[in-house]
């Protein structure tokens, strides 16, 4: 598909305010050394540009402007919108946002607005009206960027404007109180709603259990619907201000990648390019980082996507921050890229000397030198993507696997009061990514409501976890499975409807004549509990929680071993389905367990799985010409000799060596291969 930006982006948050203004030349130039070619400017700079409720000025970003402008950098130009300042607190502390607890916040911190407040809409649309009608047409702006990281050290707010909005909400959604007692199945615990006015949001001081659980799961699920959506309206009240300005050029906001409180295939639908901030902690498999690089992919409707955040060296969130090791940082960046990332960004650019963040990583450090090792490798990284990145932006990713990813269903799981609290829905869902990823296989993660003719062009379909199935999706499932299409859930699905009620009739609801089972029990194991699994395609442990299954139609490819009483019951099973198959997992299996249980699906399918060494993943994009780019990347610290027979006669384009047979990947190698 045709790129969206004419070079390949590499470079990231520039926050020059934070500096003399005769020490921005010398740092634009050393940027200039290390190749990048792009910076982020004006994201925290709302007191800056406003420092008074009627005045405005913009003398200092007019000057970091015209200095890369004079530079001829690429600027992503963002709104200013991510802190409030503090005259705005001051005179209108209805602005900031409320905890929980029914605490509001007072003037500090970042992300700190209330979502419903009339006055932040109104003055956050204004600056970036401002901003918008200023700089549109600034020669290298290649995108504008809305506020920042959108939920991000903030939270939901529960204060009083919130409260009545979120009334309204829930009056447009039932139209009735009486609809909304039968969603919310409000004769529980007397919660009969008699009037709209009774309606609270989930405070712990009321219903709410944690931020997570609520005595009335409806409400909460409601509550987050809301919630993600005032967020999003958000957004479009400042794209909507940008546009008035500029009919051209791409807006977006940071996204990031698994986070809970917004459901990102709604807010990817009003992006026109969807950006994320990617930061693995040092426990982060390599495999759950290529997840949400595909997560991200997957809501922008697979097409490439922005790298707008990655550390160049340790980030300082963590309570241990580990410098990256040698040649990691590049392999993170390239790993981005194999995944569909048309840019390569960094938070940040220099490094702060006051602040929360003054220990987070930066191409120029506190030293405020080029001889550092993160300025060298920086430097290495941009010569490769300078010679080689603009070939590959465009190209895409072919997968015949899709994994579900569901924001519904990832607030009712870890909703749930009940049978555990043991479940992490992205992990859950990593369980089976992983499996594919270790045999190379190509996924893309669509959201549930996938219509049919849209599902029909994957092979297997896997939907981990799918409490809730909303209206629709079973009939979908049923129809793509009779089809000849093959589909993989399990443990907890289909247990809730839209509103989070339970659907009646024994587990798992509507996904029960599809799947041939009945689960009557659901057992919780403790966290150092597990289960044997045994059968001719797997000898596992299962954890977390253990499904009693009733075959209904099925047949059986696993059963629980042990001591309970339901050892000898099935614990994975199969159902024939019209031409199709649809696989029923019991149990969380752990690593061993679930790849010897996707073995024999994918070698069935034909799904292409490559074998290579544990941590060597391989990853390729295709481009509209027929060339093919793979990635070879060495995901661990040890040397990796290795053969794939698929690769021989293929140009490794950062050394220009032909493949041959034997290749060898450093630390953190990487092959990039033209085929």
């Amino acid at each position: 598909m045709k790129p969206i930006y004419d070079h390949f982006l590499f470079g990231g948050d520039w926050n020059p305010e934070q500096w003399p203004e005769e020490t921005w030349e010398h740092d634009i130039e050393m940027l200039e050394d290390a190749y990048i070619n792009e910076v982020t400017i004006n994201v925290f700079s709302w007191a800056l540009l406003q420092p008074a409720e009627d005045r405005y000025d913009f003398t200092m970003l007019d000057n970091i402007v015209a200095l890369l402008v004079k530079h001829d950098f690429n600027i992503v130009m963002a709104t200013g919108t991510a802190a409030l300042p503090g005259w705005m607190v001051r005179l209108h502390p209805e602005v900031i946002r409320t905890e929980q607890s029914g605490t509001r916040h007072v003037f500090g911190g970042r992300h700190n607005f209330c979502p419903t407040s009339p006055y932040f809409r109104e003055v956050s649309r204004a600056l970036a009206a401002h901003v918008a009608e200023r700089y549109t047409g600034t020669p290298g702006l290649v995108n504008w960027h809305v506020c920042n990281e959108y939920g991000g050290g903030g939270g939901l707010c529960y204060c009083d404007q919130c409260a009545a909005a979120f009334r309204e909400w829930l009056k447009a959604k039932y139209g009735t109180v009486e609809a909304l007692n039968q969603a919310w199945c409000a004769n529980f615990w007397s919660h009969t709603i008699t009037d709209w006015a009774d309606v609270v949001p989930p405070v712990n001081y009321g219903d709410g259990i944690s931020d997570a659980k609520c005595v009335v799961s409806g409400l909460q699920m409601d509550y987050r619907r809301f919630q993600s959506q005032a967020q999003l309206a958000c957004y479009v009240n400042e794209r909507d201000a940008i546009r008035e300005y500029d009919a051209a050029t791409p807006i977006t906001t940071n996204l990031m990648g698994t986070f809970k409180d917004l459901d990102y295939f709604e807010w990817a639908k009003e992006m026109d390019v969807v950006s994320w901030d990617n930061y693995p902690g040092m426990d982060t498999l390599p495999s759950f980082t290529a997840m949400c690089h595909d997560l991200m992919r997957g809501i922008g409707g697979n097409k490439p996507f922005m790298l707008m955040e990655q550390t160049p060296n340790q980030q300082n969130w963590f309570p241990f921050c580990k410098v990256k090791r040698p040649g990691e940082v590049r392999k993170l960046s390239w790993q981005a890229v194999a995944h569909g990332a048309d840019t390569v960004q960094f938070f940040q650019m220099k490094q702060s000397i006051g602040g929360c963040e003054r220990f987070h990583g930066a191409v120029i450090a506190h030293d405020g030198t080029e001889d550092s090792r993160v300025f060298k490798e920086t430097a290495a990284l941009g010569d490769e993507l300078a010679r080689i990145g603009k070939r590959i932006m465009g190209s895409e990713i072919h997968a015949k696997v899709a994994i579900m990813f569901d924001w519904q269903s990832y607030w009712s799981l870890e909703g749930c009061v009940g049978p555990t609290t043991g479940f992490s829905y992205p992990n859950e869902v990593h369980r089976f990514y992983r499996a594919l990823w270790r045999r190379n296989v190509p996924v893309d993660m669509i959201e549930s409501t996938m219509p049919l003719n849209e599902l029909k062009k994957y092979d297997l379909v896997i939907a981990p976890a799918l409490i809730t199935v909303l209206p629709g999706v079973a009939e979908t499932l049923e129809a793509y499975v009779s089809d000849g299409g093959n589909f993989v859930t399990g443990y907890m699905a289909g247990i809730h409807d839209e509103h989070d009620l339970v659907v009646p009739g024994g587990y798992p609801g509507k996904l029960r004549k599809l799947m041939g089972v009945w689960i009557e029990e659901i057992d919780a194991l403790a966290p150092s509990e597990t289960i044997e699994v045994h059968g001719d395609m797997v000898d596992a442990k299962g954890e977390i929680v253990a499904s009693i299954i009733h075959r209904e139609g099925a047949r059986r490819l696993a059963t629980y071993g042990g001591s309970e009483f339901y050892a000898g019951h099935s614990a994975l099973t199969v159902n024939d389905f019209g031409s199709g198959k649809a696989y029923f997992v019991g149990t969380p299996l752990d690593e061993t367990g679930m790849n010897a249980f996707m073995a024999p699906i994918v070698s069935e399918l034909g799904l292409g799985p490559i074998d290579t060494p544990e941590d060597v993943s391989l990853s390729v994009r295709y481009a509209d010409d027929g060339t093919r780019y793979a990635f070879l990347i060495n995901n661990g610290n040890a040397d990796r000799r290795l053969c794939v027979g698929e690769l021989n006669g293929g140009e490794e384009l950062l050394s220009g060596a032909r493949i041959d047979d034997l290749i060898e990947l450093g630390p953190y190698g990487v092959n990039v291969i033209k085929l």
